[in-house]
């Protein structure tokens, strides 16, 4: 056989008709940038998560970016955030010039532990950025509560979490600011990058929407103004006055979402309880099937509704396992090889091998199988097959 880890080819072909007729008539309209399909993605999908402001952009890095400068998170400042993640997550924190302060994760969910947060925070911290794992949900009721006391900002990472619920609603994976990506590969993914930005603060949206675009336009001029107020400093009275995209107010970025990702976007908003349905069913029979072998199988948390992006297991022979899916033409992957601490981006930092001593486990024993929506009967059948052989020997 032939299975890939990953296989957006087919969830297009499953509706492919809808998203490229979608398409197609932005194409038409000639409408490219920003109109209609992108205001009416950034509602529908706040609505989706439970959020009241949507603000989309050109990918889940620059959310994160975004939504860091939208606090005024910057030189100086600590953010608390987790080694086992994709590069993203703390070179966001790094880029608005803010320290990233990396802690373990725990074994059983695989998100950060909140009792290790509330040892790393100092005076200097200013954010925690909690990552929602595979589409599993962080212990969102300790990492309020730990904000809550020590007034800090919540900046949640859902970048693998669209449809992923806390608490029994989906708007408990959310924080004061949260941030999504739709790259194809995703429970909810474009044909092509895109990313999302979601908060109940209009404060937050506005400075978020100025920013992307320059820092142009009265929300610019807006958080500008309230940047002043901040420091007990008047406005210079040689401001300019205005409200074009020819008026800038803050060093920004150009970060759009096209109409077109927009449009398709919509299309498969109205598919993504589906998307989320199946993988949850492919991964409860991976579960059933590879009971009481070797494997360590992921475990749903107390409180979280598991979108399974991705399905990772624990074995100590997981890179022999690996090979024996080579072989049979099953594609498995790690998420992730270098932890982020013993990454040379990150280098300065300091950190050692052995600081994180459960990420780094993780980078040596677990490893991804497939588990998207489209997977057939008899690949699951074939993918448990190869697993309980190798396991056995």
């Amino acid at each position: 056989m032939d299975i890939r880890l990953m296989n957006v080819k087919r969830q297009h072909e499953a509706h492919a008709a809808e998203y490229e007729e979608a398409a197609l008539r932005v194409l038409r309209s000639g409408c490219y940038i920003g109109g209609e399909e992108v205001s009416a993605f950034e509602s529908e999908f706040a609505a989706y998560e439970g959020a009241k402001y949507g603000v989309s952009c050109g990918n889940g890095t620059d959310a994160l970016i975004l939504a860091l400068r939208a606090l005024g998170i910057g030189a100086g400042d600590e953010v608390i955030t987790v080694a086992w993640t994709f590069c993203s997550t703390a070179e966001s924190i790094a880029v608005v010039g803010a320290k990233p302060v990396f802690v373990d994760v725990s074994p059983e969910s695989l998100c950060i532990d909140p009792e290790l947060v509330e040892r790393a925070v100092t005076p200097k911290t200013k954010a925690l950025l909690p990552v929602h794992l595979y589409g599993q949900s962080c212990d969102m009721t300790a990492l309020r509560d730990i904000c809550r006391r020590h007034g800090l900002k919540l900046v949640a990472d859902c970048a693998q979490a669209a449809g992923t619920s806390f608490g029994g609603e989906r708007r408990g994976i959310l924080g004061d600011i949260s941030c999504f990506s739709f790259f194809p590969t995703k429970n909810l993914g474009c044909a092509g990058d895109g990313g999302m930005i979601l908060t109940d603060d209009e404060v937050l949206a506005g400075a978020c929407r100025s920013l992307k675009v320059h820092g142009s336009g009265a929300s610019g001029l807006g958080f500008l103004r309230r940047e002043y107020e901040k420091r007990g400093e008047k406005i210079p009275e040689n401001m300019p006055d205005g409200t074009s995209k020819y008026y800038n107010y803050l060093i920004g970025y150009n970060s759009r979402l096209d109409a077109v990702q927009a449009a398709i976007l919509r299309k498969k908003l109205n598919y993504i309880n589906d998307f989320v349905e199946a993988r949850r069913a492919n991964a409860a029979y991976y579960g059933e099937a590879l009971r009481g072998t070797g494997y360590t199988l992921p475990k749903e948390s107390a409180g979280s509704r598991h979108s399974y992006y991705i399905y990772a297991l624990k074995h100590k022979n997981a890179g022999k396992i690996m090979a024996k899916l080579a072989e049979a033409g099953i594609q498995s992957g790690i998420y992730y090889p270098v932890p982020l601490h013993l990454q040379g981006a990150f280098a300065f930092l300091g950190y050692r091998h052995g600081d994180l001593p459960v990420t780094e486990e993780l980078a040596r024993t677990t490893f991804a199988v497939p588990v998207y929506p489209e997977l057939s009967e008899a690949e699951k059948e074939f993918v448990v097959k190869i697993l309980r052989e190798a396991d056995g020997e």
